[in-house]
């Protein structure tokens, strides 16, 4: 399915058995955390995250920046024993809008643990034939994926550089 960065393995962040499904089918570690996108801060709490902690990304929000944040009391699924989860709300209205109605998602890129994102429908397909119940075909997507930074109070680190160009802080 198509966001607003790439083509990305979806599922509803809060069902437990869909979550570990998703991870097996991406083959991924088991102890990295996905992405949950929201659709809009309200949605924050269901996922165990505090709305002041995405303060550094509102002025990209909605938008392809991804934030870490403290995940004290969201479920053990999603923040994998870190205490953390990455969120972030994507400019894709269309996205949004199901995020809204269906509740935040995970997101993680369409590809096999160690290989390139798919850029297409067709290249997801290959990647896993009929294990996933849908695909969603947008045409050739070639944007970056989102910039993933983790913020505190006194500073900003940028983890994974990306479609949104941030200056570090210490």
């Amino acid at each position: 399915m198509p966001s607003d960065t790439i083509y990305g393995l979806s599922c509803r962040a809060l069902d437990k058995k869909a979550v570990a499904r998703l991870r097996k089918i991406k083959g991924c570690d088991q102890d990295k955390p996905f992405i949950a996108l929201i659709s809009s801060l309200t949605q924050l709490t269901d996922v165990g995250v505090i709305t002041t902690d995405v303060a550094p990304a509102l002025r990209y929000w909605p938008g392809r920046l991804t934030i870490i944040c403290d995940a004290l009391i969201a479920p053990l699924w999603l923040h994998r024993g870190t205490k953390t989860l990455a969120v972030r709300q994507p400019d894709n209205e269309e996205l949004r809008n199901l995020i809204a109605k269906v509740g935040p998602i995970i997101s993680t890129s369409a590809n096999l643990a160690s290989q390139k994102p798919a850029r297409s429908m067709a290249a997801g397909q290959k990647f896993f034939g009929d294990k996933l119940d849908f695909y969603v075909d947008k045409g050739t997507i070639n944007k970056k994926p989102s910039t993933i930074i983790h913020a505190t109070f006194s500073k900003v680190e940028v983890v994974r550089p990306g479609a949104v160009r941030i200056k570090e802080t210490t």
